[in-house]
């Protein structure tokens, strides 16, 4: 059965050159000791349908390039354009405990202008995309934390976007939902052909997932190195062309880290 979001992916255009395209940007925040660089000169593409990582060390810039990306900020300098409004996700799952399960999609539903009358079997549809089947009428204090982020997921999905932003959604989760939660990703990705930008520090979590993985260098942040990771799904954490690759990719953020210490 087709879901509503798949439909949404196959409307995307073939003359679609990209997702996200991110032109020469840079970031500055003022402050008491004047003016910080954070970004500085990015410039990158995520093509329809592509899963890409971006991935560096804390304070290197990384959500606020995805904050600049969902229109929640401006850039200092550059432009970035996208196909359509972005969907975003956020660490955590900021959703609205007063509402059950199906409510706190339909909301989403609701602010897209879909009639009243359609909003309960896309939730139902979007949950069982998500598996979470029949848990359209539990409240969010029901619901683990891997389900509650399905749901936060669900919730990203309704919005129709043909990009999905994730910043560090599964983080606070444990091991082992997390592991089963990048499976889910990966299917509902694969499913839909949205097009990710996913913000990590995680670097196998980022081989894991991508297509392709973004180096960004500590501040200011710049595009430091890029991975095609070439390695066929399913993946798993522990795979040995996995961890070869996390290795390879470990060591050049290391060398970025120890040049920023050097500063």
């Amino acid at each position: 059965m087709a879901t509503a979001l798949a439909k949404a992916a196959e409307d995307i255009s073939p003359a679609t050159t990209h997702a996200a395209r991110i032109e020469h940007v840079s970031k500055s925040f003022g402050g008491p000791a004047g003016s910080q660089l954070v970004l500085d000169d990015i410039t990158l593409d995520v093509a329809p349908g592509e899963f890409v990582t971006l991935l560096g060390a804390s304070g290197c810039g990384k959500s606020t390039l995805l904050n600049l990306v969902a229109g929640l900020d401006k850039p200092s300098a550059g432009a970035i354009t996208t196909d359509g409004r972005p969907a975003l996700m956020f660490q955590e799952h900021a959703l609205f405990p007063w509402l059950t399960a199906g409510k706190n999609i339909e909301l989403a539903l609701k602010l897209r202008g879909v009639p009243k009358a359609e909003r309960r079997p896309r939730a139902e549809e979007l949950l069982e995309l998500v598996r979470l089947h029949g848990a359209y009428r539990k409240r969010v204090h029901e619901l683990s934390g891997g389900m509650r982020q399905r749901v936060a997921l669900a919730r990203a999905l309704a919005q129709d976007s043909r990009l999905l932003l994730m910043d560090e959604p599964f983080a606070a989760l444990d091991a082992i939902t997390r592991d089963v939660l990048h499976d889910e990703l990966t299917r509902v990705w694969s499913e839909t052909n949205v097009s990710v930008l996913f913000v990590t520090h995680n670097v196998r979590e980022a081989v894991r997932l991508a297509q392709r993985v973004v180096l960004l260098s500590s501040r200011p942040g710049r595009v430091a190195h890029e991975w095609r990771v070439g390695i066929p799904h399913p993946r798993r954490i522990e795979d040995s062309a996995v961890a070869e690759l996390s290795v390879e990719i470990t060591e050049q953020l290391r060398g970025e880290i120890r040049r920023h210490g050097q500063h």
